[in-house]
């Protein structure tokens, strides 16, 4: 079973608000459609759970707002402005996919999930579990959730991610992103990380707005999962759906 995170970067232009870029996430859905002709008792049978980012439909309209996974809002605009916008998102990344013959359908978190006075974050999954389990394809993404004292907040696709491979006993773990892994100071990929401290140095807040922490968050996600993890740039998405060992390996 495979968790996979499209990331906002990848298939939105991060720095134009609400801008997605077509050609990128046509290849992210023929990579997953590939996959699904392909499959076999072997493959992607056991299921595929994915999620994607915000791009610059959640993060523009969410750094407008002042909002993040800690700072929330109690203002009704700025709700509808971002969950809207990470819907509109939403739907565009379904319609690719069923244009492809994938069975993928929506689970908004804004609708199940919520943070304690803590900030820790609740996602029941018993709807993902049981929609895998006749055979769809559940699509969730970056969004706000209600948050008890903040209002509502972000929840990234990074966490996401993190608490599906927990809760579902996740074999693989993929974050597709705009680099083909973790860079290492002279930009070469690491390729296994075993440790945060290992490549610290190396990692840097995101260049567009980003409101969920950039690739060191991602990083430090991934660490604390069970599950084999991997960072990859698009073109080697179809390789990692395939069962191929691409770009960094989080141990």
């Amino acid at each position: 079973m495979i968790v996979l995170k499209l990331g906002g970067s990848v298939i939105t232009d991060k720095d134009r608000a609400e801008t997605l870029d077509g050609e990128a996430l046509d290849r992210a859905a023929d990579a997953v459609a590939a996959a699904f002709d392909g499959a076999t008792d072997d493959a992607l049978v056991d299921g595929l759970a994915l999620v994607h980012g915000g791009g610059s439909f959640g993060h523009v309209n969410a750094s407008e707002y002042g909002v993040s996974t800690t700072a929330g809002t109690h203002d009704p605009g700025g709700v509808h402005a971002i969950h809207g916008a990470m819907t509109t998102l939403n739907r565009f990344v379904l319609q690719r996919l069923l244009d492809r013959g994938v069975p993928a359908v929506p689970v908004h978190p804004f609708s199940a999930a919520h943070r304690d006075a803590d900030g820790d974050l609740h996602l029941p999954t018993g709807q993902v579990e049981t929609l895998l389990g006749e055979g769809f394809v559940p699509v969730l993404h970056g969004d706000l959730v209600a948050h008890a004292g903040e209002g509502t907040t972000v929840v990234s696709g990074d966490e996401l991610v993190a608490d599906l491979a927990t809760a579902l006993g996740a074999d693989r773990v993929g974050l597709c992103s705009t680099v083909p892994g973790v860079l290492d100071g002279d930009d070469e990929v690491v390729e296994h990380v075993a440790a945060y401290g290992d490549v610290e140095d190396a990692l840097g807040a995101s260049e567009s707005t980003d409101v969920t922490g950039g690739m060191a968050a991602k990083v430090r996600a991934l660490l604390d999962l069970d599950a084999e993890a991997s960072i990859f740039g698009l073109d080697a998405l179809g390789a990692f759906l395939a069962g191929a060992d691409v770009g960094t390996t989080i141990e």
